[in-house]
């Protein structure tokens, strides 16, 4: 529940942030016309996600078994390269995300509603696919049988929504470099397991040899249906008794993008703050 609650408050709240700064801006420009085409594009961008995400579920049902792992599989591994790369360029470009938007919004502006709604689509709806992709592979991961992956994820998304309004109205200052830092770290421990996983679906579905090389069995010292076992489980997608493929491709993965991700950036004092204006048109409040 963990490791989902974490990737709907992050992948959230970078949507969050996304919606926070154009909606300020429009209304700090006096543009208030401009509102409703934005929500639209919002509006329609949440649709297309949770489309996205039901045609996943319920598509992949229809299937046997054996297409199945491989969908998953291949789907798991795709939704760790998206992530991978999304928490990369949320680090590098936290401190320029308000001025590409503004250009972007400006642009938009001059060009009528369509552009309007298109750039919002556009803003949101990539966190909004990734999101969606990402949680369904993990939660295919987890195979608890409960919905606390899918709670986890609604806890998260909303937990990302109130601070984002929070956010918007002043009320709230945090160094939104460090959070990215942090929790991205974390959320590529996560996306380990759910690669784990993947490869582990592949194997299954015979595309990936050693399904029965297994690198270790702890299953009588860590039991899968314990308290225990259920905590790393949800948390970090472990397995008592994996293959000697999946161990691999979780030390490969884990250790270098962990390392790159932690190197320093360049993130002196006061970078990678963003500054979001709030409606009365005062000076921008800073989200740091």
């Amino acid at each position: 529940m963990f490791g989902n609650y974490l990737i709907g408050l992050r992948e959230g709240l970078e949507a969050s942030l996304v919606v926070c700064i154009l909606i300020a801006y429009l209304v700090k420009t006096g543009r208030r016309d401009a509102l409703r085409p934005v929500w639209t594009g919002i509006g329609v961008a949440v649709v297309l996600a949770l489309a996205f995400g039901c045609a996943l579920e319920y598509g992949s049902q229809e299937l046997t078994f054996e297409a199945q792992e491989a969908l998953g599989g291949s789907l798991s591994i795709l939704a760790v390269v998206l992530v991978t790369w999304m928490v990369f360029w949320m680090r590098r470009t936290a401190r320029h995300l308000k001025s590409e938007l503004h250009g972007k919004l400006d642009a938009a502006l001059r060009m009528g509603t369509g552009a309007l709604v298109a750039t919002a689509f556009l803003a949101v709806g990539r966190e909004g696919l990734e999101t969606a992709l990402f949680v369904w592979a993990s939660v295919r991961a987890s195979n608890d049988g409960t919905h606390g992956p899918l709670i986890g994820v609604v806890l998260g998304i909303a937990t990302a929504i109130l601070l984002g309004y929070l956010f918007y109205r002043g009320a709230l200052r945090i160094n939104l470099a460090k959070f990215f830092t942090w929790t991205g770290g974390m959320l590529v421990v996560v996306a380990a397991g759910v690669l784990a996983y993947g490869f582990h679906d592949l194997q299954e579905a015979g595309w990936v040899p050693g399904l029965t090389n297994l690198a270790f069995d702890i299953s009588s010292t860590i039991e899968p249906d314990s308290w225990y076992g259920t905590l790393l489980k949800g948390v970090f997608n472990f397995q008592p008794d994996p293959t000697v493929v999946q161990v691999t491709v979780w030390a490969l993965y884990l250790v270098p993008t962990l390392a790159l991700f932690l190197a320093p950036v360049g993130f002196a004092s006061g970078k990678g703050k963003v500054k979001v204006p709030d409606e009365r048109g005062s000076q921008p409040s800073k989200a740091s």
